[in-house]
């Protein structure tokens, strides 16, 4: 039996508890003797939360392994916290078949540090004109039930309605990338607005992902069926998703941690590190998507976490690759937005960090209250401690961090993932394992950008 005790943490930033892990699963919560086999972490001082879970993740593997692979990704995302993970299915080949799913989730379990997700396809290689193997992808081992298109919008009504009437016998999702391509074609890069005008770029406005939020809305209303929106960008997409829930339409809706953070002025120096799709926005929408995660009206923070190798992002500003980093600062930035301004508490941050992305995926065993019987997918931070970002220390392949150089207050020291740790700020390493039956002290482990 394995046996792990974390000495004093102060679960979801309350009152403190020590945690007895065995086999993975918590066995007791209070004031816990250490048995003389366990590995024992101190975490005194530190907030406890259900390990994180993030709906939304760019693995690259298979066929971009220069920009990312599922190790390395796995290894970026137990360092931000989180114990479980989506890989969107836009590699190559696409995840629209049965057996391409098992092969991202095989190469997940052979990586051990998070659970690794598959995300299906809608539509057979993205291209939105016939449905992919939706059923065959649900009833195989990865036991798909999040489905996207993502980096592509399912823009065809017709091919929407039929995805989500085919996913609600097995209680599927689609997750939607919302942007109308006769509004904001592929060369629009940025924000339409007074930048855009300035700098001479494509603009890309907000009304192209409105639209498709509010046709989609009303399809899953008609199906019965359930739609989720991804990386929601603007105050109008807000007012539609919050309109929809008060019909009791079934839809939920992720924000990303730069769209809360990160607004259009940013691109005034042509940096190609802040193209994202969809783009910044200007602080209006900023403050509406911020409002909207304080209230519920959108559920849940994902990263879109989208590695990007140099000789795909080092371009002139129009012909750089969408995407940015996620994966190691997204608590950070959480904490250092919501959580200090007060619009969220520590328990606020498990709801959308943890609980409403695993219920939103279908993972009943990720999310879950740190009590007893539960599953020990743990995260454990530090809320006072400043951290500097450093693009050059990020575990992931690529290096596309727009938070380079910022200073952050909230850092991830530790994760526990299924009751074994698998990143730790004082050792410095992933998953090494620790002297048992001793006092680990994390809070006094000095913290750079590489312990995101």
């Amino acid at each position: 039996m394995t046996r792990l005790v974390i000495r004093g943490a102060r679960l979801l930033g309350a009152d403190a508890a020590d945690l007895l892990v065995e086999d993975g699963v918590i066995t007791e919560v209070g004031s816990v003797s250490a048995p003389s086999d366990a590995q024992v972490l101190d975490a005194d001082g530190l907030v406890a939360l259900p390990g994180l879970v993030d709906l939304h993740v760019h693995l690259r593997e298979p066929g971009r392994e220069d920009a990312e692979t599922i190790a390395t990704g796995s290894a970026a995302a137990a360092a931000g916290g989180f114990t479980a993970v989506f890989a969107m299915a836009n590699t190559s080949p696409v995840t629209d078949t049965a057996e391409a799913a098992e092969r991202v989730l095989d190469l997940g379990r052979a990586c051990g540090l998070t659970e690794v997700v598959p995300v299906g396809a809608v539509t057979k290689g993205l291209e939105g004109a016939e449905l992919a193997e939706l059923g065959l992808m649900a009833r195989s081992r990865a036991k798909v039930r999040v489905f996207s298109d993502d980096g592509h919008c399912v823009h065809d009504a017709r091919i929407m309605r039929r995805a989500l009437e085919y996913i609600k016998p097995f209680g599927g999702v689609i997750s939607q990338h919302a942007q109308d391509p006769r509004l904001a074609g592929r060369e629009a890069c940025c924000h339409e607005g007074e930048v855009s005008g300035r700098l001479g770029l494509p603009g890309w406005p907000g009304i192209a992902e409105e639209s498709v939020v509010a046709r989609d809305v009303m399809l899953a209303r008609h199906t019965g069926s359930r739609v989720h929106v991804a990386h929601v960008s603007t105050a109008g997409t807000v007012e539609v998703i919050r309109w929809a829930k008060a019909q009791g339409i079934d839809v939920t809706a992720e924000v990303t941690p730069h769209h809360l953070a990160l607004t259009t002025d940013l691109l005034l120096g042509y940096d190609p590190v802040y193209k994202v799709n969809p783009p910044l926005r200007p602080s209006e929408d900023v403050e509406a998507l911020r409002a909207a995660l304080a209230d519920g009206t959108i559920d849940a923070v994902a990263t879109d976490h989208a590695p990007h190798a140099r000789q795909d992002k080092e371009h002139a500003f129009v012909d750089a690759a969408f995407g940015m980093l996620g994966l190691e600062t997204a608590l950070s930035v959480v904490s250092d937005v919501m959580v200090r301004s007060g619009l969220l508490d520590w328990a606020d941050v498990a709801r959308v960090m943890s609980a409403a992305p695993a219920r939103i995926g279908g993972l009943a065993h990720q999310g879950r209250e740190l009590a007893v019987g539960s599953p020990a997918h743990i995260t454990l931070v530090d809320p006072d401690r400043e951290v500097t970002v450093d693009a050059a220390a990020s575990r992931s392949r690529s290096r596309n961090n727009p938070w380079h150089g910022r200073t952050l207050r909230g850092a991830v020291l530790a994760t526990v993932h299924a009751g074994r740790v698998t990143h730790d700020v004082r050792n410095g390493a992933d998953g090494a394992p620790t002297r048992r039956g001793t006092e680990r002290e994390l809070t006094n482990a000095t913290t750079t950008g590489a312990d995101l």
